[in-house]
């Protein structure tokens, strides 16, 4: 079965122009002409992935992911706008954006951008793998983690960023390096979104004597066993 997109955008012309692409490249979509009818068609329906324009009437996206993603709503998100703004682009993704494109955008990279963030998303069901370290079990093939055997919520991005340092313990990772295998990043940036993403992660895993995700300042960040 296709994968079901929803557009989300007030500009009419974009909504058609995505949607047909998009069909042309084999997926589904459903299209909403602002945030609050998107929000409403979210209670029926479950895409595997939302384009949201940032400059909407009534809701703006970024409100709307912020919104979506306090209520629990983890479908992988990518961001379009006008705007090339890198402090849009550190926002768009603080708030749990997946990709942020700036319009004018070539259709066929919109459509590899997609697929690379649903590759991201989706489950290895060729080569399931589970990786571990100390109390934390991270479950590629079903997409869960545990804490001493307890589920831990994480959004898709929690998730990639602490598979990539769990495929990594031991080693220092710098945040360019992270920037680039979770978020696709390959610019020089300031943004500050794995800084933001590390804390998300500590919060949920740093417990009951456990702090092995540890920052080597002006370097980057490792995971490890024992607190050093």
């Amino acid at each position: 079965m296709a994968e079901l997109i929803m557009v989300i955008d007030d500009e009419a012309g974009v909504r058609d122009l995505l949607a047909d692409a998009l069909k042309l490249a084999g997926f589904e979509t459903v299209v909403a002409a602002d945030a609050m009818i998107a929000q409403t068609l979210l209670r029926s329906i479950k895409p595997n992935l939302l384009i949201v324009d940032i400059n909407m009437p009534l809701m703006d996206g970024f409100e709307f992911i912020e919104r979506i993603r306090s209520n629990g709503d983890n479908t992988p998100a990518l961001m379009l706008s006008a705007r090339g703004d890198r402090a849009d682009i550190t926002r768009g993704l603080t708030l749990g954006a997946d990709d942020y494109v700036t319009k004018p955008f070539g259709l066929e990279e919109l459509v590899l951008r997609v697929r690379a963030i649903l590759r991201r998303s989706q489950f290895v069901e060729a080569a399931p793998t589970v990786i571990s370290l100390g109390p934390i079990e991270l479950d590629e093939a079903s997409h869960k983690v545990t804490f001493n055997g307890e589920a831990v919520e994480l959004s898709p991005t929690e998730f990639r960023l602490l598979a990539v340092l769990l495929e990594s313990k031991g080693r220092v990772l710098s945040k360019s390096f992270l920037l680039n295998e979770v978020w696709g990043i390959n610019f020089e940036t300031e943004t500050t979104v794995v800084d933001t993403y590390i804390s998300y992660l500590r919060k949920k895993l740093h417990r009951d004597g456990f702090e092995g995700i540890r920052t080597v300042r002006g370097v980057g960040f490792q995971l490890q066993l024992e607190k050093k």
